[in-house]
């Protein structure tokens, strides 16, 4: 018999982007509760203070940088930072994301370049930066897909426009990195309540129709997801590149 599969994490530098609050937060949790050093970052210092203390709370290890994934300059920076204090992550959790719901035909050019400037032009620099500082060493990034990667969503055109091409450009890194020693894979979430969720969860309408499609009738907790992400980070995974992985409660299978 073989070994048994590894999750541990251990002696990892992983970075978490959008680690603020909702997946971001829980990822980072869950990344260092499997034994990684996390480096949380967004554009709000005062929040990502208040992840990374909870998480050295738990017994994590874990501290705070500032950045904004659409300004390749503050990306650049925050990599030379980490360079800089022998900090060079070896695990990337490409998550910082943003939406705002819209009927087409009312979306502007500032809109669409704000949604799909971060969650993939964003999430591309982010990538290619991570890239380039591992020098040759393996690496794993973890891009924060979505439903709307497959399925059309009414009034989220440019958010679904996003997240399809951060579905195509995961399996690009995945196919042109491999020869790097660097696996891309990405993680999509089914309905979770989080803050930029909450215009769809706030009505009970949405609510009961949506879980009406879900066949474990039941909407995703963050806890859901830290396995999957563990997992797809881990040595466990070893040989698994250019997938996604949905954690949906079946919602895809069953449409």
């Amino acid at each position: 018999m073989g070994n048994a599969p590894s999750f541990d994490l251990t002696g990892q530098l992983a970075l978490v982007t959008g680690a603020s609050r909702g997946i971001g937060a829980a990822l980072a949790s869950g990344l260092a509760a499997a034994g990684a050093e996390v480096v949380v970052a967004a554009r709000a210092e005062g929040a990502l203070t208040e992840v990374a203390d909870a998480i050295i709370a738990n017994g994590g290890s874990a501290h705070a940088e500032t950045v904004d994934v659409a300004d390749s300059a503050s990306v650049e920076a925050l990599f030379q930072r980490l360079a800089a204090a022998g900090r060079v992550p070896s695990i990337l959790i490409n998550n910082a994301g943003t939406e705002q719901v819209s009927p087409a035909l009312e979306v502007s050019d500032d809109l669409w370049d704000r949604i799909v400037g971060v969650n993939l032009k964003g999430a591309f620099t982010v990538a290619k930066t991570f890239a380039r500082t591992l020098g040759g060493r393996p690496g794993a990034i973890v891009n924060l897909c979505s439903l709307s990667s497959e399925v059309g969503i009414p009034t989220a055109v440019p958010y679904t426009s996003s997240k399809s091409g951060l579905a195509g450009m995961t399996r690009a890194l995945a196919a042109e990195w491999a020869p790097l020693g660097i696996r891309v894979n990405g993680l999509g979430p089914g309905y979770f309540r989080t803050e930029m969720t909450e215009t769809f969860f706030a009505a009970e309408e949405w609510q009961q129709a949506m879980l009406a499609r879900i066949p474990q009738r039941r909407f995703g907790e963050l806890e859901d997801l830290t396995g999957a992400a563990v997992f797809l980070c881990s040595p466990a995974a070893a040989y698994i590149t250019g997938q996604i992985l949905y954690v949906d409660g079946g919602y895809l299978a069953s449409i």
